[in-house]
């Protein structure tokens, strides 16, 4: 499948290069614009693929999530500050010389996508391809879900309508939003038809609409639970029509987008961790280290290693440092390296540097991410198998939804699913004995609803976050509160001493659309960075 779905992404890259060179004979002979490709001979499933790239590349990387919400979720960790040392943004929620343009990404990332659904579905449209018009619905409600739980109200019901001369969409509340998505997700999965036009691009599924519609549902489900305290009829309702209709049964059915470095299409994530500042700055938070050393998580020795001494090797992604899960230790969040009372080095617990002269380092002791998270070619997680089986048993403890196992049943499926999603990065594989290990060592505690509550989102934390898909960790602790977090009280911090729970608005909003942006701030109770979604009931 993965050798299928490079293709698929090398039959992009070359079809864009057409599209925007084509000068042949042939084009000529048809009288068409050299540098554009006519809509006869366009086929639209092409677009399916760049859409679904830009929609991971949009929850990686400096888009933001790397920055941003990594940090805040004390996943990852930074003794960098000020001015462009451009990890201050999230480990201190302090400014930094780009913090504008992170703050916007997302945004300008997600209605791209969007604007090129449209497109999509308009060539679909006028081509009787109802499958690809059907599953550019499920990528829009994709795309723009991440952008609401990000920002809170957003353009939807009129976004897209440039052409037809709206440029100033109103912004649709959230409490309205997530039900028009549902609505949308619903009838784009029903829509599906296996007798109609086949899907030729897809790097996702490789055409399989039944694979398609698991993954339709199983987003389904993940926005039904968003809503557990602010709408919880429409919750269950939702939740039980996605369980019915038919979520991720294994690993081999969650959505893994490839990465394809040779033709362009590099994991922004690995982009990232391989620039050199960042194969320094960035370590493990020690929140996250001491929970998976705690359990004995067998992925610890996957995603952690401590850097061979010395700055130079601290600095050098390609040497490979110690594994050993007894070695490890996360940095804690919060501290510097400028001499004064939040250098690193007055950290109650600190072990002390590595090297000597030169050739020393006061973080060489810390953890870092291993060599599987600098791979331009490793996988984008979009959604998986191990999160939906998480919410499941989440659901079985609250009560009310159709689920078929129980609650204790679907938490070991999801930290076993946990494990062979993080297989599939490559490097050190976690052997099937020692997933079923971990998970009789580590069963679900059912004796009370809060404990179970804690333990199931706490793995859920973790599991996005070692996938990198940090946002997802962040939306989730938003909405139950775990893990508890002790926030960063940084001076000169954006947030208040809090960990933020939004991010402002882009400020280009306020001079291309400023009196619909004025109504949802208004809507909204603010624009800040503590601004709480509809949502996120604390």
């Amino acid at each position: 499948m993965e050798l299928i779905m490079k293709k698929y992404i090398s039959i992009l890259s070359a079809a864009f290069l057409l599209v925007s060179t084509a000068c042949d004979s042939d084009f000529a002979e048809l009288n068409t614009d050299p540098n554009n490709a006519d809509e006869e001979l366009f086929d639209p499933n092409l677009l399916l693929p760049r859409e679904l790239y830009d929609y991971g590349n949009m929850t990686t990387g400096y888009s933001g999530p790397i920055l941003f919400q990594s940090m805040w979720m004390q996943i990852m960790a930074s003794t960098s500050t000020g001015g462009a040392n451009y990890y201050t943004n999230g480990d201190k929620y302090a400014i930094s010389g780009s913090t504008t343009t992170y703050i916007q990404s997302a945004w300008n990332a997600g209605y791209e996508v969007t604007s090129r659904v449209f497109e999509m579905q308009k060539l679909a449209e006028e081509k009787e391809m109802p499958n690809l018009y059907a599953l550019g619905d499920i990528v829009k409600v994709l795309s723009l879900s991440y952008v609401s739980d990000v920002y809170g109200d957003i353009p939807y019901s009129e976004a897209g309508q440039a052409e037809e001369g709206n440029t100033r969409p109103v912004y649709d509340r959230q409490e309205d939003l997530y039900p028009a998505m549902l609505e949308d997700l619903d009838a784009a999965i029903l829509a599906l038809d296996d007798s109609r036009d086949e899907i030729t691009s897809d790097v996702l599924y490789g055409g399989d609409l039944d694979q398609w519609r698991k993954f339709g549902y199983s987003l389904m489900l993940k926005l039904a639970m968003r809503m557990v305290d602010v709408n919880p009829e429409l919750s269950v309702e939702y939740a039980n029509r996605a369980i019915a209709g038919g979520v991720f049964e294994s690993a081999d059915d969650e959505a893994v987008l490839p990465s394809d470095n040779t033709n362009g299409f590099a994991n922004s994530n690995a982009n990232a961790l391989l620039t050199a500042a960042d194969i320094y700055q960035v370590r493990w938070s020690k929140v996250l280290i001491d929970y998976m050393q705690a359990t004995d998580d067998p992925r610890l020795a996957v995603v952690a290693e401590v850097p061979p001494a010395g700055l130079l090797a601290n600095q050098n992604g390609s040497v490979v440092g110690d594994n050993d899960p007894d070695s490890q230790l996360g940095m804690p969040n919060g501290y510097d390296l400028n001499g004064g009372s939040t250098d690193i080095s007055t950290e109650p617990d600190y072990p002390g540097g590595t090297g000597s002269g030169d050739d020393a380092t006061p973080i060489g002791n810390y953890s870092r991410p291993t060599a599987i998270y600098r791979d331009r070619d490793a996988p984008v997680f979009v959604l998986t198998y191990a999160e939906i089986q998480l919410l499941l048993a989440e659901a079985a403890i609250r009560g009310g939804y159709n689920t078929a196992q129980t609650a204790a049943e679907y938490y070991e499926n999801g930290v076993t699913g946990a494990m062979v999603a993080i297989n599939k990065f490559g490097g050190t594989q976690i052997s099937s004995g020692d997933m079923a290990d971990y998970a009789a060592n580590n069963p679900l505690d059912t004796g009370s609803e809060e404990n179970a509550l804690r333990m199931i989102n706490e793995q859920i934390w973790a599991t996005t976050g070692l996938l990198n898909n940090y946002t997802e960790a962040w939306n989730n602790w938003k909405r139950t509160g775990y893990p508890e977090l002790t926030p960063v009280n940084y001076s000169g911090n954006f947030a208040n001493g809090m960990i933020p729970v939004r991010q402002i608005y882009p400020s280009s909003e306020s001079t291309t659309n400023p009196d619909n942006l004025s109504t949802a701030i208004s809507n909204m109770g603010g624009n800040t960075w503590n601004t709480r979604v509809w949502w996120d009931t604390e």
